[in-house]
C-alpha cells in the first residue's frame, strides 16, 4: 500500500499552482513510491543510525586558501574596445525578454 494518494499529489499541486493531468499526477505517485522504497531500503541497513553524517566525501579534504595578491587590472576602456555598442562605461547589449 503505498504512503502517497493521488488526491495528496493533486492537494499539493494546487497549492503551488501547478495543475497535472492524470498521467503526470501516477507519474508522480510512482516516483514518490520508488522514493519510499529507497528508503526503506536505506533504512535496513544494519547500524546505519551510528553513522556519523559526513560534511565532505573525502575524509582528508583540506581547505588551501591562496594569499590575496593585489594586482592591476586591465583599463576599463581597453575593455570597451571590444563591444560593439558602448554608452559611457555600458555595454548595450540585445534585448533577450520580452
Amino acid at each position: 500500500m503505498s504512503k502517497f494518494t493521488s488526491e495528496m499529489v493533486d492537494m499539493y499541486a494546487e497549492k503551488l499552482l501547478i495543475g497535472l493531468t492524470r498521467e503526470e499526477n501516477k507519474q508522480v505517485l510512482d516516483e514518490f513510491d520508488d522514493i519510499d522504497k529507497n528508503i526503506d531500503l536505506i533504512n535496513r541497513i544494519p547500524n546505519i543510525e551510528n553513522v556519523e553524517p559526513m560534511t565532505h566525501a573525502l575524509d582528508d579534504f583540506v581547505f588551501e586558501l591562496r594569499e590575496d595578491v593585489i594586482e592591476p587590472s586591465i583599463p576599463i576602456e581597453d575593455l570597451l574596445q571590444n563591444c560593439d555598442v558602448v554608452r559611457g562605461r555600458e555595454v548595450e547589449v540585445p534585448k533577450v525578454v520580452g
